[in-house]
C-alpha cells in the first residue's frame, strides 16, 4: 500500500491532483479538519457535510463506575479515535491506566490517537481494520477468564464482545460518547455539485440516505463515494450507488484513494 505522499508527490510535478473537483466530507466536525486541509492543500474543494455529531456522555455516573474497575481489567479495547478521545480523557480524569492494562485498537485510527498521548504497545491489527481484523490476531485468541473492556460510542456491533465472550472472556461495554444525528439540509451538499463523497462510517451513510428523497436520492447515487471498508462499499451497493471506491484506512488511504481515482478521471 503507498502512502498518500508518494501518490500525490507523483503528480504535484504537474500541478495540484484534485485541482477543482469538488469533494464532500462527511466526518464529524471535530475529525474533518486534517482531511479538508489537505485536500485543499492537493487543489481540492472540500464541503465539510458532518453526517454524524460527537459528544461526551451527558451522565457519567455508569462511565465512573465502570472506570473505577479498570484495576481489575486485563484489556482495553479501544473500538475508535472518538473511544480513544473520550475514554482516555475519563480514565485519566479518574487516575490513569494501570501499568498491567493491555491496550487494543480495531484500526489505526485509534492506534495512532493511543500513540499521539504516549502509549506505544498496543495490540491492532496489521491490515484489516476491524472488529474481525482484531479477533484474528494471536493475542485476542487464549482470553478465558480474562476481563475485557471495550470503549465504544452507544451502541454499534456487537461482533467483538460476542466473541470474545464465546472465547470465555468476560466482556462489559463502556460508554464514553454520545453519537447523534445533525440536522442537515441535503440541497445544501448537492448545491456545491459535488464530484466526490466521502463517508467513513455506516451509520453515517445510513442517515445520508435518510434524508434524501426519491430524486435526490438518484443524483446523489450517481456520485462516486469512496468508503474505507468493504462492509460500508456493500451496504452503499445496496442502496443503489453507482460507483463505490473502497480505500486505505485514515487520512492517507482516503487522499490515496481520491487521487488515483482524480488522475482516471481526467485520462
Amino acid at each position: 500500500m503507498c502512502s498518500v505522499f508518494s501518490v500525490a508527490n507523483e503528480f504535484m510535478t504537474s500541478g495540484v491532483p484534485l485541482a477543482g473537483l469538488n469533494i464532500v466530507v462527511t466526518r464529524p466536525r471535530g475529525q474533518a479538519a486534517g482531511l479538508v486541509q489537505r485536500i485543499e492543500q492537493l487543489g481540492g474543494k472540500p464541503l465539510l457535510f458532518p453526517l454524524l455529531e460527537i459528544d461526551a456522555v451527558r451522565d457519567d455516573q455508569l462511565l465512573r463506575k465502570q472506570l473505577a474497575q479498570l484495576k481489575q481489567a486485563d484489556l482495553a479495547i479501544f473500538i475508535s479515535s472518538n473511544a480513544v478521545r473520550y475514554g482516555m480523557a475519563a480514565i485519566r480524569a479518574a487516575g490513569d491506566l494501570p501499568a498491567t492494562l493491555v491496550l487494543a485498537a480495531v484500526g489505526q485510527g485509534s492506534a495512532t490517537a493511543l500513540r499521539a498521548l504516549g502509549i506505544e504497545r498496543i495490540i491492532v491489527p496489521a491490515e484489516r481494520f476491524d472488529s474481525e481484523g482484531l479477533l484474528a490476531l494471536p493475542e485476542l485468541q487464549d482470553v478465558a477468564g480474562k476481563q475485557v473492556m471495550i470503549f465504544r460510542g452507544d451502541g454499534g456491533r456487537e461482533l467483538l464482545g460476542d466473541t470474545l465472550k464465546a472465547r470465555g472472556a468476560q466482556v462489559e461495554y463502556v460508554t464514553c460518547y454520545l453519537r447523534s444525528k445533525p440536522e442537515l439540509d441535503a440541497e445544501t451538499m448537492l448545491g456545491s455539485s459535488p464530484d466526490a463523497i466521502a463517508v467513513t462510517s455506516s451509520e453515517a451513510l445510513g442517515y445520508l440516505w435518510e434524508m434524501l428523497d426519491t430524486t435526490q436520492r438518484k443524483r446523489v447515487g450517481a456520485i462516486p463515494l469512496f468508503v474505507p471498508h468493504a462492509r460500508i462499499a456493500e451496504a452503499a451497493r445496496q442502496q443503489g450507488w453507482q460507483q463505490v471506491v473502497v480505500t486505505d484506512s485514515g487520512d492517507d488511504g482516503m487522499l490515496s484513494g481520491l487521487i488515483a481515482w482524480a488522475n482516471t478521471k481526467r485520462k
